[in-house]
């Protein structure tokens, strides 16, 4: 079995990242969703929120499955016996710092390989740094994340 991880925070998930994940889920037999649990970086949302807001955006993609982890990449890849992490590109400067992990990743477990996918044209532009600002200041962001989750980014910069 052909099994892939796409890590990240996905502080929301984004169209993007949906994007990223149906492509990866065509091509590999299972795709693990892998949460990072970063305790120096202060979400918008809590790591279980963010499980939770992705397993419903992803419940259409059958071999897709979400999970958190904390520490390193490759132990975690290690532990569900998978053999390829995933990385969205979106420029050039995307490219140099994913590389540089490729190679620190490859340096820890030469077995595991990188694929990059280059994010469709559309989300070219598209993070979740750029979806909590436009939503901070009361702005659409209809077409930047999952119809799905768009209430929960909304109250959830609102407070509710």
């Amino acid at each position: 079995m052909r099994i892939a991880v796409y890590p990240g925070s996905f502080d929301p998930i984004t169209n993007g990242h949906e994007d990223i994940i149906k492509r990866s889920a065509n091509v590999f037999d299972k795709v693990i969703v892998a949460v990072l649990i970063n305790p120096d970086k202060k979400g918008l949302f809590q790591i279980d929120e963010r499980v939770e807001l992705i397993r419903r955006v992803t419940a259409p993609y059958k071999n897709v499955s979400v999970e958190s982890f904390s520490g390193l990449l490759i132990n975690f890849m290690q532990s569900r016996d998978a053999k390829v992490i995933i990385k969205g590109l979106r420029a050039v400067s995307d490219f140099e710092y994913e590389f540089k992990m490729a190679l620190m990743n490859n340096k820890l477990d030469s077995t595991i390989e990188t694929l990059f996918m280059m994010t469709n044209a559309q989300y070219s532009y598209l993070s979740s740094s750029s979806v909590k600002q436009v939503a901070i200041f009361g702005g659409c962001i209809k077409g930047l994340v999952p119809d799905l989750i768009i209430n929960d980014v909304i109250n959830k910069i609102r407070g509710k």
